[in-house]
């Protein structure tokens, strides 16, 4: 049961209702967009809830206890709003949304009907679609450190201690040529080892997808030239003569920590515990000698 204000609750009561819904989207670098389904803007709070957006969510359901309850909002992309590279390059992830229910003739009626948070993304062509997730999905998320045989933490944190910015751990180049959107090769990091950059981290520096990071699935050296595959498209085309940077990557493993890093000190893993056949084997009796 929701408090309505009480001009609100009237304007319910009177029979004739003049509502809208109006999304509020705050990403994580602090931006804040607003959305409306009216036909004009409107403004409450300082934030413009622009009308042209073509937003629309499905049937707002709430249940009872602990379970997660979400929505699917679609809209447009365009360029002055939602931005395609900005999707791509994940700055609406997990970005925090409230949805209001708005009397359109006088905004200070209004009521907070759900917040939550951006989950999932699709595109297809110049729409996308994304799942609003209820708070309540945070209870589901893993909190603390994990018992684990690997590390925990990310390669270059305060708990790793790693300096990425460091030489043997970062390279830059340019692009020599352009497989696919996210296949490319370069001549400038031929010093480096096969395999030193996978599962690191590539940031393009110029051209299209200027601002983009994406993690590396593949480095292969071919002679003095070396090829580097990502795990997802760039958004925007990858051409020639475009710059980057490049951070070596980790796949938590306390071999790795030790040979590749020399950092087994901040290891944050638990590379001696006892794995399952330890714990499934079976106790027998053992004679003793006379």
């Amino acid at each position: 049961m929701r408090d309505l204000p009480p001009d609100l609750e009237a304007h319910l009561q009177s029979g004739a209702t003049t509502l809208c819904w109006c999304w509020r989207l705050e990403r994580r670098d602090g931006q804040v967009f607003g959305f409306t389904d009216h036909d004009y803007d409107l403004v409450f709070d300082g934030v413009i809830y622009e009308a042209a957006a073509g937003m629309t969510a499905s049937e707002l359901t709430d249940s009872v206890g602990l379970g997660v309850n979400n929505l699917e909002v679609t809209s447009a992309v365009s360029s002055s709003r939602l931005d395609e590279k900005d999707l791509a390059g994940g700055l609406y992830d997990d970005a925090r949304v409230e949805i209001y229910r708005v009397n359109w003739q006088d905004t200070m009626q209004r009521v907070l009907m759900r917040s939550g948070s951006l989950g999932e993304v699709k595109r297809s062509g110049t729409a996308f679609s994304g799942e609003v997730r209820g708070i309540a999905h945070y209870l589901q998320q893993p909190r603390g450190r994990l018992y684990q045989h690997t590390c925990d933490a990310d390669l270059g944190d305060n708990r790793c201690g790693i300096n990425l910015d460091a030489s043997q751990f970062q390279g830059s180049g340019v692009i020599a040529s352009v497989q696919s959107n996210k296949q490319f090769s370069t001549t400038d990091l031929s010093t480096f080892e096969d395999g030193w950059f996978a599962r690191g981290l590539v940031a393009f520096t110029s051209g299209a997808a200027l601002g983009q990071k994406m993690e590396v699935k593949c480095h292969v050296v071919d002679g003095g030239t070396t090829w580097i595959d990502l795990w997802q498209d760039v958004s925007g085309p990858l051409t020639v003569g475009q710059t980057f940077t490049v951070t070596a990557g980790c796949d938590k493993a306390a071999q790795t920590c030790r040979n590749k890093f020399n950092n087994m000190i901040n290891f944050q893993g638990f590379p001696h515990m006892p794995g399952p056949d330890f714990v499934l084997q079976i106790a027998g009796r053992q004679q003793s000698s006379s």
